[in-house]
């Protein structure tokens, strides 16, 4: 975490103001637009939706601003995929690995996973290079050290 100082996040179950923040007023450059909730409206629809949104989706803030979301679904018995979020003006400034480990620790806590399995778009070199600059393997064994959890990059 070169560079980086430890950030404390709180991370709790979404309300409906936050998900309308993000779905109205996030807009990534053009490369990544396709993270932009307007651009798919079925996806828009299912996250503003209280009740399809469930307590599955959860905000990430700093100092009670927000900086990202944290989505988690159970795919199998202790098997739990995560997707995560970033504010667009805050991508790109070095908060990746920490905003990684601070949602991880989260679902650990929570959720207690065997397998924690988080997906990533191939197009994605920033959220890519943020994943293994972090070192997969230093994940891996932290996730199974610290908390349990094998982790499918």
């Amino acid at each position: 975490m070169e560079g980086e100082g430890k950030m404390t996040f709180t991370i709790q179950t979404m309300a409906q103001e936050q998900a309308e923040e993000i779905a109205y007023n996030w807009h990534y450059e053009q490369e990544y637009d396709f993270y932009d909730m307007e651009a798919d409206n079925e996806d828009l629809e299912e996250f503003l939706n209280p009740v399809t949104r469930g307590n599955n989706m959860f905000s990430v803030s700093e100092d009670n601003v927000l900086v990202g979301f944290l989505s988690v679904s159970e795919e199998t018995l202790s098997t739990f995929e995560i997707g995560l979020g970033m504010r667009p003006d805050l991508t790109g400034q070095g908060m990746g690995q920490n905003f990684l480990v601070g949602c991880i620790e989260f679902v650990q806590k929570k959720f207690s996973p065997r397998i924690l399995t988080l997906s990533v778009a191939t197009f994605n070199q920033r959220a890519i290079k943020v994943y293994k600059r972090w070192d997969s393997k230093r994940l891996r064994s932290l996730c199974k050290k610290r908390m349990g959890v094998n982790l499918n990059l």
